[in-house]
């Protein structure tokens, strides 16, 4: 097992090579949840939008890219290396994203993930609430459509 320790800094464009390097690790490309770079690229100088990046023993491991607009933060884009899955860092990303969320003044949280994405269950444990679904969103490899489930969680009042 190993001892390394993951560290989260703030990343930015100069980081996009390793966003994407993860993204194409984590996201089955069969439901086109992933991103392109430049999506990515024309995004991340937006005002209000932060990267996180998850790193360990020099290597990007996972990233968290988040938006806030007024007291509303959205978590975008939240992936980490299949190898590097289960070790609590898509939680670690997560909990990062809340507190800058807060931080920059956001009163609500919002979301929105692919039925049957394993990252629904981190996300309910994590406090939020399903609150909308948009039908057949995404396309399967093998023709099922699935729902994109839109989550949210109050931070403050």
């Amino acid at each position: 097992m190993s001892t390394l320790t993951v560290t989260l800094r703030e990343g930015g464009l100069a980081d996009l090579a390793d966003v994407m390097a993860v993204m194409d690790d984590s996201f089955e490309p069969c439901f086109g949840e992933a991103w392109t770079a430049s999506q990515c690229a024309g995004l991340m100088p937006m005002p209000g939008v932060w990267l996180t990046l998850a790193r360990e023993d020099g290597g990007t491991i996972g990233f968290a890219l988040s938006r806030i607009v007024a007291d509303e933060a959205e978590l975008l884009l939240l992936a980490v290396r299949r190898g590097a899955q289960g070790r609590g860092v898509g939680k670690s990303l997560l909990a990062r994203f809340e507190a800058l969320a807060r931080r920059r003044g956001a009163a609500r949280l919002h979301l929105e993930v692919r039925d049957g994405n394993r990252a629904v269950k981190l996300y309910e444990t994590a406090g939020f609430g399903l609150i909308g679904r948009r039908p057949h969103y995404y396309s399967g490899p093998d023709g099922q459509n699935y729902d994109a489930l839109t989550f949210a969680k109050i931070v403050s009042i």
